[in-house]
């Protein structure tokens, strides 16, 4: 490969990580010995040693993440290039690069401005939790969260505290997501309720995202919409409608791309599985949901011979139905092209709603062997239809 063509991108990758300018570098088209490699994201990230640059190796089944200082994360870097990977972008608070490696050997560079000026997206991962929404913001006041000292109001602690872990989560999401760097994102809320943790987006990303929420009650959006003005969140507006007949597609005109992120949090029974289809449909890169009120497949369950005994019983039916509904959005969801991260989002002494579902978008969809284990899974347990898996056009399979 020539030489100075190589050494030009590095000069730029030596001078954003030494000026602390970085936003984000991906390396892609792996060519190196480990057929599971797909990419690198590198990103930078604060602890209490100091700046460090987070690498993420993601691989086809799992991510390997590790944190390294500067001359580390360049020594690291430097042999990748135009070796183990042919393609790298670079993306600094003031211009873009990508460089292209050929597999003859050819090279090419090219350089541009960023549309904008971009701040360094830096991860802080040694904070206290609070310091990501601060407690004196006038926003969690005006919707009732905290009091004129910034403390939460009686019966809100749960919610303050349900606030802070979401924006704490949805931070490392957005970190390990491919989103767009040379544009703000755009992000949808659907069902965004009296707009809590849609407010806790737009406090997190400010102008670096466009925020809009749905939601039913014309009343929350009315006072969502009031309480975005009043505090300057320019841009952070809120629409009412339904999930199901909702088109993304359609919104605002001054919301002009589709989603990068699409968020449904406790999106009663099939209206999470209506939001996860618009995500999909319109290729979100991130998709986080907090499922609730699972009753689709509970009559349809049928106990296989080994559980019978067990499901006879009322509250086993509802847990049963629950894991498997969330079980089954979570496959269909690695079907679609999403790796797929179930967790709890906040602990069940708080709140009952506490799982979540995250997808990023990483490989084509359309896997005929996890379309096997998919139906597989249905069968076992009767289910012959799913929201999701209607929308998707999946067919879970044919029953005696």
């Amino acid at each position: 490969m020539p030489a100075p063509t190589r050494d030009r991108f590095l000069d730029l990758l030596r001078a954003a990580i030494r000026a602390g300018t970085l936003v984000k570098l991906t390396l892609g088209k792996h060519r190196g010995t480990d057929a599971t490699l797909r990419n690198l994201f590198v990103r930078p990230v604060a602890l209490k040693s100091g700046p460090h640059f987070a690498f993420v190796w993601r691989h086809a089944t799992r991510d390997v993440t590790k944190n390294l200082a500067a001359d580390a994360a360049l020594a690291a870097l430097e042999p990748l290039l135009g070796a183990d990977f042919l393609d790298a972008h670079l993306f600094t608070a003031t211009q873009s690069a990508q460089f292209e490696t050929q597999p003859d050997g050819r090279a090419r560079l090219k350089v541009g401005q960023a549309p904008d000026p971009i701040s360094p997206k830096v991860r802080t991962h040694d904070r206290a939790k609070s310091h990501l929404i601060p407690a004196d913001a006038p926003w969690l006041r005006a919707l009732g969260v905290t009091n004129d000292r910034g403390q939460p109001r009686e019966g809100m602690a749960d919610k303050y505290r349900q606030i802070q872990k979401f924006a704490e989560l949805l931070s490392h999401l957005l970190a390990e997501a491919d989103l767009p760097v040379d544009r703000p994102l755009s992000v949808s809320d659907m069902g965004s309720g009296k707009g809590y943790l849609t407010f806790a987006v737009a406090a997190l990303l400010g102008d670096r995202a466009t925020i809009h929420g749905v939601e039913a009650r014309a009343e929350l959006v009315d006072l969502c919409n009031r309480v975005a003005r009043d505090n300057n969140f320019a841009h952070l507006s809120f629409t009412a409608g339904r999930i199901a007949s909702f088109e993304i597609a359609n919104r605002e005109p001054e919301i002009v791309n589709p989603p990068d992120v699409l968020i449904a949090l406790h999106a009663c029974d099939t209206a999470t599985d209506d939001a996860l289809a618009k995500g999909i449909a319109t290729g979100a890169k991130l998709l986080v949901v907090a499922p609730c009120c699972q009753k689709e497949l509970r009559p349809q369950l049928t106990a296989p011979p080994v559980l019978a005994d067990a499901l006879r019983h009322g509250i086993f039916q509802e847990r049963t139905a629950e894991f498997v509904t969330d079980a089954l959005r979570a496959m269909l969801l690695e079907w679609a092209g999403y790796k797929t991260k179930v967790f709890e989002f906040i602990s069940t002494e708080h709140t009952a709603k506490n799982l979540m579902i995250a997808g990023i978008k990483s490989h084509p969809p359309g896997d005929p062997t996890q379309a096997a284990r998919l139906r597989e899974f249905a069968m076992f347990y009767g289910i012959r239809t799913q929201q999701l898996a209607a929308h998707l056009g999946f067919s879970l399979g044919q029953f005696p």
